[in-house]
């Protein structure tokens, strides 16, 4: 396969608001015209504060919640509206790891059930092959086969995390969607749980679509990094383009923020100032505008194409544009300048 294996079209996620302060009806703009790719075995992040539309894309990718608009792709297929055998196929191929282990798990089944779930509902094997399969499963995520019988309260969190990874490969999905996975655990436990998900990403070549807020843990795992902010696509692109040189503000602000063990490491890009808009209100133009330190005039007015800033590294800044276009006319007028006219 040449092509992505999920394509994210133009979508658009509004939840209606009644009762309002104002006394008429509303909507949440959770979502306005995201664009997404995810190759094969390909680890992308989402990333961005509380209230970006992180965990609302993450459900519209998963068929959880329905988008407003645009579509959603899967290998090259549209499933955005799947009915039937088509959404149960789906389902089968596109799996989720939930933010917290303990509430994604039912608290009167044994750890095997729970696991052996999947294989059961899509009728995968016999009965043997299916008891064999979690026995396999239980190992891959490191839990000992005694952990079978038990149940989620006699397990710690990320024991219960562990669990839920292996229901998740319990039909050998093709992508895995993970909200937040680890912000429901201890600091002492998260990094397992994320080398872990590293290590199956890379040993099965699954696709995985990881949504987080922790940026150190991106730079270390991830391929690529989608910033969302208030419901729209500020940056994506490579890791290393990113953590390097960001183009928009707001990812220059986040890269800024996040801590490093170095004491002669100063912070050069200016901190977000103020809250996050409303999203029953946002602001028009650019959604980051109120808070940026750099926007200018039509920042407050144009909504901001997403530009080409280098292979798979797009923005969606005017200020970054501008500055992309001026680099680009004094390098075309130094070349002219610089070529020998012939006679």
């Amino acid at each position: 396969m040449t092509g992505p294996l999920l394509e994210v079209r133009g979508l658009v996620k509004h939840f209606p608001v009644r009762g309002t302060l104002v006394g008429r009806s509303a909507v949440v703009h959770a979502l306005d015209g995201v664009d997404l790719a995810v190759a094969p075995g390909e680890l992308v992040a989402i990333v961005g504060e509380s209230g970006s539309g992180k965990t609302t894309l993450a459900r519209c990718i998963l068929g959880l919640t329905a988008p407003t608009g645009g579509e959603i792709r899967f290998h090259g297929a549209d499933v955005t509206h799947l009915r039937g055998a088509a959404r149960r196929e789906f389902r089968r191929r596109v799996q989720p790891i939930f933010q917290d282990p303990y509430a994604s798990l039912d608290p009167r089944w044994p750890i095997a059930r729970t696991i052996r779930e999947p294989l059961d509902a899509f009728g995968i094997g016999r009965p043997a092959e299916r008891d064999a399969r979690v026995a396999s499963l239980l190992d891959r995520v490191g839990l000992p086969g005694r952990f079978a019988d038990r149940r989620p309260h006699e397990l710690s969190g990320g024991q219960r995390q562990r669990v839920g990874i292996a229901a998740a490969l319990a039909l050998e999905p093709e992508l895995i969607v993970a909200d937040e996975p680890v912000s429901a655990l201890d600091v002492s436990v998260q990094a397992q749980i994320l080398n872990l998900l590293a290590a199956l990403q890379r040993d099965l070549g699954l696709a995985l679509v990881l949504i987080t807020h922790n940026l150190a843990v991106v730079e270390h795992i991830c391929d690529r990094a989608a910033v969302l902010y208030l419901g729209r696509l500020a940056e994506v692109g490579p890791i290393d383009e990113l953590f390097v040189d960001p183009e928009h503000p707001y990812t220059q602000a986040l890269m800024a923020a996040i801590p490093y063990p170095d004491p002669e490491r100063r912070v050069t890009a200016a901190r977000i100032q103020g809250e996050i808009p409303s999203p029953i209100h946002p602001p028009a133009g650019c959604r980051f505008h109120p808070r940026c330190p750099v926007a200018i005039e039509r920042c407050r007015t144009d909504v901001p194409e997403l530009t080409v800033f280098g292979p798979r590294h797009r923005a969606a800044c005017h200020v970054a544009r501008a500055r992309a276009d001026s680099a680009l006319a004094s390098a075309v007028g130094a070349a002219l300048v610089s070529t020998p006219t012939s006679h």
